[in-house]
């Protein structure tokens, strides 16, 4: 590996938290065969591979990087002539959008809109990348990525290839998918480009890229969980092709966006009035990123110009400041709603929420509420866990969460700050239930954090 560059970012130039060591090669990617060519080279040479959307899913230690960040440089968005789907029946009112996986998110979404297309109106304001939205099967206010999914186009590392999934491909389930899944406990079985038909590849042909142990899973390194392709999936997303309705209005699926809108679930609104509502409510919360780290010089470029200007000057009358909102510096919700089985909802506190769902497997479950059981099991809004830190349910970096962090590792036998952690033992032991944390963190040590309920 080539010595770390001066010129190149840290992950705190990258990551909304805003922290995180040097990196020792960093690459943008501004073709299909670049990123690819990108992508077999780190893993010809054996360097570790993180293929980094929006940066607001890592928490990553102050020491320095030592493989390949590649972040997608690739942002085209295109209507497509074509309206065959592989994702069910075809109706004249959809039409397919296909979106490099590099393209920011939002962009995405306000093209979309403005194109007069609903689908993923509710979707607004979710930091991150197209290609990192089907990784995470992305969901808020009643409205989840998968939904909309047609096709995935991703680079097979394992075989070596490209290879399309189709929406049943991706498997995907709540923050989860098939691509997710190869990351941390197994593989998926994509589609191969040569036939134009799905063919799944047989699943044996997925054995060699994990070695599963006793508990069922994948470890690399001795780091149970993991597989050899971790911090990044097998499969990289190229692209992805949406199937979305040719309608400019959207419907209104979760209470609290109907309720802004003084409406009911299930009316009918404008889809740039959802947008609007959906925006407002996040900013509201602190949930949405801070506009100026796009002013940044490792940022410039990734959000669409005329969107970037309209989010700074939205942000600058919703805090009445002109500079950086670090309230924004966040890595959004940390826990994952936990999804039961009817027996253990049974053994919730009468008044804890309960919502219809389904897990993985397509069976009946219940959905109960991660910020509820925490503000319950005693951790409610701040309530402190370190030195200027506070806690529950999102997280966000401290001012100068580095060097508290980096006194600590130095001496031996230091405590590290236990905060989300501390919190998931505390609701386990307090209702009986685990929360899982959705995020992704490579080289994870925790600095100190804030971290606050913004239900």
């Amino acid at each position: 590996m080539a010595p770390m560059s001066s010129t190149n970012p840290s992950f705190s130039d990258l990551t909304t938290i805003g922290v995180g060591g040097r990196i020792a090669r960093f690459v943008e990617p501004r073709s299909r065969e670049a990123m690819i060519d990108t992508l077999r080279e780190a893993d010809r040479m054996g360097s570790r591979l993180c293929v980094l959307g929006g940066g607001s899913n890592l928490l990553v230690s102050d020491e320095a990087f030592d493989g390949v960040v590649v972040r997608d440089a690739r942002r085209t968005i295109e209507v497509l002539e074509t309206r065959v789907s592989t994702a069910g029946p075809v109706h004249d009112d959809t039409v397919q959008v296909r979106a490099q996986a590099g393209c920011h998110w939002d962009d995405f979404v306000s093209r979309c809109i403005a194109m007069g297309l609903a689908g993923v109106e509710g979707l607004s304001g979710i930091p991150g990348t197209v290609g990192a939205s089907v990784v995470q099967n992305i969901g808020a206010y009643g409205q989840e990525v998968s939904t909309s999914v047609d096709e995935v186009e991703v680079w097979d590392r394992l075989a070596g290839r490209i290879a399309r999934m189709s929406r049943t491909d991706m498997r995907f389930g709540y923050r989860v998918s098939a691509l997710k899944r190869s990351m941390l406990a197994g593989a998926a079985t994509p589609s191969p480009t040569s036939t134009s038909a799905s063919v799944p590849v047989p699943s044996s042909a997925c054995a060699p890229d994990v070695a599963v142990g006793e508990a069922g899973h994948a470890d690399y390194a001795g780091r149970t969980g993991r597989n050899r392709f971790f911090p990044s999936p097998r499969y990289i997303v190229l692209s992805v092709t949406f199937l979305l309705r040719r309608d400019v209005q959207g419907v209104l699926g979760y209470g609290q966006l109907a309720s802004a809108l003084h409406a009911e679930v299930g009316d009918r609104m404008p889809t740039a009035a959802i947008r609007a509502a959906v925006l407002a409510v996040r900013a509201a919360k602190g949930m949405l990123e801070d506009a100026h780290r796009y002013e940044q010089p490792f940022m410039r470029g990734v959000v669409d110009e005329s969107n970037l200007r309209a989010a700074v000057s939205a942000q600058s009358a919703c805090t009445g400041s002109d500079g950086p909102d670090y309230d924004r510096h966040s890595c959004g919700s940390f826990f994952m709603n936990p999804v039961l089985t009817p027996d253990e909802a049974a053994t919730l506190p009468p008044q804890a929420p309960r919502f219809p769902a389904r897990d993985d497997a397509g069976r009946e479950a219940v959905k109960t509420s991660a910020a509820w059981l925490i503000d319950h099991a005693g951790f409610h809004k701040g309530f402190s866990v370190g030195s200027g830190a506070t806690a529950s349910l999102s997280t966000r970096p401290h001012p100068g969460a580095d060097q508290p962090r980096r006194r600590a590792r130095g001496r031996r036998g230091a405590p590290r700050p236990r905060g989300p952690g501390r919190c998931a033992g505390e609701v386990r032991r307090a209702s009986g239930t685990r929360t899982r944390g959705r995020r992704t963190r490579p080289r994870m040590s925790l600095a100190p954090v804030r971290v606050v309920h913004r239900g």
